[in-house]
Order: structure tokens, then sequence, then C-alpha cells
């Protein structure tokens, strides 16, 4: 369920945050199709949320292992995985996939709205920095994630 988490919540938040700005970088390309270039910032930091979620879940599905299984024993091998182990993961999957969405819905709305704001005054400069900051959102998700994991 961590992996899942991770990966699910962590797209949902990118393909927000690319949808809602690609629709600002639109509007704003048909007046202005000079800034085209410069409004793709929020799209490509969106992207990297979806990234947060695969690396978690590429982390939490390495430290799964089968269990080896003899014939010649009446119970199967004893699973090396408990449920502090599992919570632990979950936790994880949940913590960086929920920041990666609350960073992408962020990221959608005011990267829309600076994009817009940026076509009619060039505030590109304050759209980088509000969108940094909403990309620190996901950032801490990812390393209390990380962390978790790896104290497994």
């Amino acid at each position: 369920m961590g992996i899942v988490s991770a990966l699910v919540f962590g797209n949902m938040g990118a393909a927000y945050g690319t949808a809602k700005s690609g629709v600002g970088i639109c509007s704003v390309a048909v007046l202005k199709p000079e800034l085209i270039i410069k409004s793709i910032i929020p799209v490509v930091m969106a992207g990297i949320l979806g990234i947060y979620g695969l690396i978690i879940s590429v982390i939490i599905s390495g430290s799964l292992k089968a269990v080896p299984y003899d014939e010649n024993i009446d119970k199967p091998g004893e699973w090396a995985y408990n449920y502090a182990l599992g919570y632990k993961q979950l936790a994880s999957g949940l913590c960086c996939g929920l920041s990666s969405l609350a960073a992408g819905l962020a990221i959608g709305v005011v990267g829309d709205a600076g994009v817009r704001a940026n076509g009619q005054k060039n505030i590109l400069i304050a759209l980088i920095l509000m969108m940094i900051f909403a990309e620190a959102l996901a950032l801490y998700g990812f390393i209390i994630a990380i962390v978790l994991v790896m104290s497994s």
C-alpha cells in the first residue's frame, strides 16, 4: 500500500499541476508566444512530483524479499516482514504521496495564475520563488519518506 500511495498520489499531484499550469500557458501563448518557454517552469516543477513517488516506490519495492520455500518442511519459511515494517512503508508512501499531491495542487493554482500574470507584467522571479516554495512541500515529505524507509 505504501508503493501504491506514493505512486498514485504523487502522479495525481503531478498531473493536476501540469494540467492547471498548461491551461495558463495556452492562454498566454495566444497573446504572447515568446513567453511559452519561460512559462514552462510550473510544468517542470509539477513533473518532479511524480519522480518523487517513483523513487520512494522503487526503494520500498527493493526492500521486499521473497520467502524461500522448502518442500521438506511442513510449513514454509517465515516472512522477514512484520507489522512495524509494513506500517513504516505505508507511512513512507503516504507521506511522500500526499505531500506531492498537496504540492501539485499549489503548483497548479499558483502556476496558472502566475503564468497569466507574467503575460501582463514581468513577474518571472516572483513566479519562480512561488514554485520553489510549493515544490518544497513535496520535498519535505520526500525526505521524511526516505528516512522512514531507510530506518527499516
